[in-house]
């Protein structure tokens, strides 16, 4: 399947309907005695059924036949696929970075997307619907199964190969330089065409939406427009699946007597979504400093303290740079929030060595950090003419609650033990006159 051969529908939790056969959507009535063409109506809800009107996220699926026919569920498994503070390490403060990992091949070690999930951070408590789960995905085989997270909602970074996400409601095609959002409880399946690495979050807390933009008016930052969602297309031949859902933090396998993707028609506003960063507003300054990152966030998920996200999902894509009298890298700071960052392609103007593509970096809540040695003496050194950072993508995932690193992170054999070094040659400049 190609991108040529996808359509998809424009917005962001925009109330869409579509229809694989055409008379399969009820008109006028969500539950009719008998729904068209002999489907059965089923409701995934996002929110509780009295959420305000404006937060509210559900979808009124038609189908060949209903979700609750699947047997009974046995425990499935996995050895790096973990969730909540409690299964992290207690780290110290420092700095921590990692390499790229190479995805195995196929025949050493077949992986589909379950199977490659390796957790690299994580916090918060999936009982309490609150924190986020960064993953690192590697990739070498397409799913034959479907899959279920009734824990999260997931956010999926591909930085090396495309998805073609098969999704109850329809299909979508995510390459590199795009993400996916996945709803929380809906079905779905990864195919892949070559070796492939990805970033994921889970958000165990409010669902991702648009962050408000305050002074900056009515326009910037990803624009609702951009967001697409899947029109309906459903399996044509009902066939036997293996059915794995992600429930109270473990997973768990059975054989379902119908593919979930036999979906003919829905309508609704919680759907999945893909979005192009390429899309993306951004917005800076014109005449000095180096204004807050807040400025690139994509998604918010928000808590229960305002302006403190549960988890933001923000990029660093192409853009000028045009400051004047400014350093222009980002500051060095300490930050209340912290950020597991990952980098697409090109490089990183923080850091311009040692952070590659596919690699990931975790700076804890009051940890220091900011541009390494290189980067700082070679801003301090420039020339302020209008610049133009290009072929780069770099994302953070940022939450209140405090990152913990798993086993696999710290002993898996990616991380980067000098990382420290690249701040080393930071030299007291100190002068006591002007």
């Amino acid at each position: 399947m190609t991108d040529d051969t996808l359509r998809y529908l424009s917005g962001f939790a925009n109330q869409h309907e579509s229809e694989a056969v055409p008379g399969a959507l009820p008109r006028g009535r969500n539950s009719p005695q008998r729904a068209p063409l002999g489907l059965y109506a089923e409701l995934l809800s996002g929110s509780a059924f009295t959420a305000p009107r404006h937060e509210n996220r559900r979808t009124w699926m038609y189908r060949r036949q209903p979700g609750v026919r699947a047997g009974a569920y046995e425990p499935l498994a996995h050895a790096h696929w973990k969730c909540g503070a409690a299964e992290g390490f207690a780290a110290p403060p420092d700095p921590l970075r990692w390499h790229p990992t190479p995805v195995p091949a196929a025949d050493a070690e077949p992986l589909d997307f379950i199977d490659g999930v390796r957790t690299m951070v994580v916090n918060g408590d999936i009982a309490a619907q609150s924190g986020m789960a960064a993953h690192l995905v590697l990739i070498n085989r397409s799913m034959q199964r479907a899959f279920v997270n009734a824990d999260g909602e997931m956010l999926l970074v591909p930085q090396q190969g495309a998805l073609t996400i098969t999704t109850e409601l329809g299909v979508l095609r995510v390459r590199p330089g795009e993400i996916a959002l996945l709803p929380r409880g809906l079905a779905f399946s990864v195919a892949v065409d070559e070796p492939t690495r990805l970033y994921a979050c889970e958000n165990y807390g409010a669902p991702f939406r648009l962050p408000e933009l305050g002074p900056i008016g009515s326009n910037g930052l990803a624009n609702p427009r951009d967001f697409l969602a899947p029109v309906a297309a459903f399996e044509p031949e009902p066939r036997p699946i293996e059915l794995v859902r992600k429930f109270g933090g473990r997973l768990w396998r059975t054989t379902a007597a119908a593919s979930p993707f036999n979906v003919v028609a829905w309508h609704g506003n919680l759907a999945p979504v893909k979005y192009d960063t390429a899309h993306f507003m951004v917005i800076g300054s014109i005449s000095f400093d180096h204004p807050d990152p807040s400025i690139f966030t994509v998604l918010t998920s928000p808590s229960d303290t305002p302006g403190t996200a549960n988890c933001d999902f923000v990029i660093f894509p192409p853009r000028w740079l045009v400051m004047e009298d400014t350093f222009r890298p980002p500051w060095y700071h300490r930050n209340v929030m912290s950020e597991f960052m990952g980098l697409v392609l090109g490089q990183y103007d923080a850091k311009p060595e040692g952070f590659r593509p596919g690699g990931m970096s975790l700076h804890n809540a009051f940890v220091p950090h900011g541009p390494d040695a290189e980067a700082f003496d070679k801003a301090s050194r420039a020339e302020l003419a209008p610049h133009k950072l290009d072929d780069t993508l770099a994302f953070m995932f940022e939450s209140r609650w405090l990152m913990r690193p798993t086993a696999y992170a710290m002993q898996g054999g990616a991380l980067d033990a000098g990382y420290a070094d690249c701040w080393a040659s930071l030299a007291d400049r100190y002068r006591p006159t002007p």
